[in-house]
């Protein structure tokens, strides 16, 4: 019997696993065979869109037609997302620079390709998403990771990237603010500040500003308010509560919106049409959506206070998005030990801190409380009994 060869996966696939995608996948085994768990694994609120926005579908969905739109996306959600900039931020936008994509994920992928040749290096901090890292090696560039720690406030600074690009060329940052997994908000005067230097420096700048509206303590800074240079990456997902319906956008500089274009017209047509007419009615929605940021306060005030209490340290600034990400315990083993520990004995889901940090990241978790005060109180106490005994 003729036995072919199996197809051998290509070098650029060889990125590591989206790790809380795994422990997300295990937790829904369980969940499927009757177990209670509860997930802090995943950045997703447990929130429902809201009803203006799903109504605005619903009445879509059944005029009977729903089909591609422009690559760059439909122009009344650009109107409104070019709206948003002004009320927001203070910045004129014209809607021919938004780009709205299948997610922020199809946003960094665009960004990437669209800003950077194969072998171009690209600044990011580490702790950090580990998309950014996976990506960038899928696409060919060299992801070039800054460590960022307790002692910086988990925050990448002007004079990291200085150092960084002294030593080697880099072509391009990407900084989050709110930043996964640590919850840091970069300073608006840190923020200009890199802004300034990436620009002198002719440094390609991309803003991750996907957890907007998740800061606490101060108002969110746009990278837009410093330059128009640089590249915003931006979604639905988080504030508003639409993950599953994978819509985001970009601001593009000018000089790269047909480029962006281009290449959007061939991976993806464009984002779906349902979701552009849900997101542009969500931005109507602010006092829900605040309602269910207030459910976010309450669960991070529960984390401040419990972590400490349980033996966790090197708790990094919870300003923004819904993490906490802090080090274990002594005598807790590694972070993914751990993890799977906590997962089989007490049922919490957590992601294990190797997911964004390759070197230090074993002696940290990464908690999400986007979900209900009452689930996150109900984790916090099956932890305490655990690790008590």
């Amino acid at each position: 019997m003729y036995t072919s060869r199996p197809i051998k996966a290509s070098r650029r696939s060889e990125i590591d696993p989206f790790h809380a995608m795994d422990v997300l996948a295990e937790a829904n085994r369980m969940v499927a065979a009757g177990v209670n768990v509860i997930s802090l694994a995943v950045g997703q609120p447990s929130a429902s869109i809201p009803s203006q926005a799903a109504d605005a579908a619903q009445a879509f969905l059944r005029a009977g037609r729903i089909g591609y739109t422009d690559a760059l996306g439909r122009i009344g959600l650009r109107r409104r997302i070019a709206r948003h900039y002004a009320e927001t931020y203070g910045v004129e936008l014209p809607p021919e620079r938004i780009m709205v994509t299948t997610g922020s994920s199809a946003g960094f992928n665009l960004a990437f390709l669209t800003a950077f040749d194969a072998g171009d290096r690209i600044a990011i901090a580490n702790p950090g998403y580990p998309a950014y890292r996976n990506i960038l090696k899928a696409l060919g560039l060299v992801p070039v990771e800054i460590p960022v720690g307790p002692d910086e406030n988990y925050v990448l600074s002007a004079d990291h990237l200085r150092e960084a690009h002294r030593r080697e060329p880099i072509q391009g940052v990407l900084v989050a603010s709110p930043a996964n997994p640590t919850g840091t908000v970069t300073p608006r005067a840190e923020l200009k500040a890199l802004v300034e230097f990436a620009d002198a420096e002719g440094i390609a700048f991309i803003s991750d500003e996907i957890y907007h509206g998740l800061t606490y303590d101060e108002r969110d800074s746009s990278a837009l308010e410093f330059s128009d240079r640089v590249i915003v990456v931006n979604s639905f997902s988080k504030y508003y509560c639409m993950t599953g319906w994978r819509i985001g956008w970009l601001v593009l500089p000018a000089s790269l919106v047909r480029a962006s274009e281009r290449i959007g017209q061939s991976l993806y047509i464009s984002a779906p049409e349902l979701s552009q007419v849900a997101a542009e009615a969500v931005f109507e929605t602010r006092e829900g959506l605040e309602a269910i940021k207030q459910t976010y306060t309450r669960n991070r005030a529960i984390l401040a206070q419990r972590l400490p209490s349980l033996g966790f340290s090197e708790i990094a600034p919870i300003d923004g998005a819904f993490y906490a990400y802090a080090r274990l315990p002594s005598g807790m083993g590694s972070a993914s030990e751990f993890s799977k520990r906590v997962l089989k004995t007490c049922h919490v889901a957590i992601t294990p801190g190797i997911d964004f940090d390759p070197v230090a990241g074993e002696q940290f978790v990464r908690l999400s409380y986007a979900g209900s005060t009452a689930d996150l109180a109900e984790a916090t106490e099956r932890l305490a009994g655990m690790m008590s005994r």
